[in-house]
């Protein structure tokens, strides 16, 4: 009988001991859980959740990278958190954040990888080229190499056979940078955003004009570079689209420059204003230049498609930039005259 006292408290014992063990572990388990590694102003560093991570892989990867001290508090931690859902991408984290503070900030939204990237109205292909490549995220002539090859691209509309001059909107494009740039990404998103913002809404209007939407991406290139006002792009496109029809050489002098190395360069620009056998010198040559000259907005774009009906034939700009239309010739050199314009 004593036997059995003794291995019944015996028992007890034990059980109660078990418990109190138990309660204790769980108690020091979730002071683990709550308690930061590192001190309050430990660094904030930055810390990747990979796509396809589970909650467990990732204690092992905080406590490896410093972030945890144990990983198994990590473990107690999601326990208590069946909703955790940790977001793929870079997160900013410090030694001195709790666990529950660590959770909490891996379920937000990462850090963005995205860089601000501002294509200019009017750019040419090499004019983008160039920025990119001074941004060091691309070799010169990569971007300029993708864009004229069509075929590697998709659109709504047949791509030019040339390459896409005219056919890249220029807008401010946030773009990834982390792990290589790639320029096809870029033009596949500018080409995307030309078919969105102009050719999806005005497709049934395109077809209405009697001009081919590479023409009206021709026009509205000249355009751009032409006419700084856009609520005055459309008196010019009505001058332009009428000399066209009439057979009148279109002298856009921005034509000349398209192929310059420099833009600006007024030397090389006048040389090409005297060559004759350059197939962009619409002083000399009738009807369109060969392709566009450059990145037109879609101001641009429907003022090409819907040209003014007026009387002028002529136009020029004075000093300030404003437009003066002209009937004739001879009131065109009249105007010159009087602003001194030639």
């Amino acid at each position: 009988m004593k036997l059995k006292k003794i291995g019944l408290f015996l028992g007890t014992f034990v059980v109660v001991g078990g418990l109190i063990g138990g309660a204790v572990g769980f108690l020091v388990l979730r002071a683990g859980a709550q308690a930061a590694k590192g001190p309050a102003d430990a660094p904030v560093r930055v810390f990747e959740v990979k796509k396809g991570s589970t909650g467990l892989a990732l204690g092992r990867e905080l406590h490896e990278q410093g972030f945890i001290e144990y990983p198994l508090h990590w473990r107690f931690w999601l326990r208590q958190a069946p909703g955790f859902s940790p977001k793929a991408g870079r997160h900013e984290l410090s030694a001195g954040m709790t666990i529950p503070e660590i959770g909490a900030a891996l379920q937000k939204a990462p850090l963005s990888e995205d860089e601000p990237f501002v294509m200019i109205e009017g750019w040419r292909l090499r004019d983008t080229d160039e920025a990119l490549a001074a941004k060091g995220w691309i070799k010169p002539g990569d971007y300029l190499a993708a864009a004229t090859d069509a075929s590697r691209f998709k659109a709504p509309f047949a791509l030019p056979a040339r390459g896409l001059e005219g056919y890249l909107y220029p807008e401010t494009y946030r773009v990834s940078v982390a792990g290589g740039f790639k320029p096809e990404v870029l033009i596949q998103r500018q080409l995307d955003t030309f078919a969105e913002r102009f050719y999806r809404p005005h497709q049934d209007e395109l077809q209405k004009t009697g001009r081919s939407l590479d023409e009206i991406v021709v026009m509205a290139s000249m355009l751009e570079r032409e006419e700084p006002m856009p609520k005055q792009r459309m008196t010019v496109a009505g001058i332009l689209w009428k000399r066209i029809d009439k057979g009148f050489a279109l002298g856009v002098d921005a034509t000349s420059r398209y192929q310059l190395a420099d833009w600006n360069d007024r030397t090389e620009f006048l040389k090409k204003l005297r060559d004759k056998s350059d197939p962009y010198n619409t002083r000399e040559r009738v009807g369109l230049p060969p392709g566009p000259i450059g990145a037109p907005t879609v101001e641009s774009l429907t003022a090409a498609m819907r040209p003014e009906k007026h009387e002028y034939l002529y136009y020029l700009h004075d000093s300030s930039k404003v437009l003066h239309p002209s009937r004739n010739a001879a009131e065109h050199e009249a105007l010159r005259a009087k602003y001194n314009v030639y």
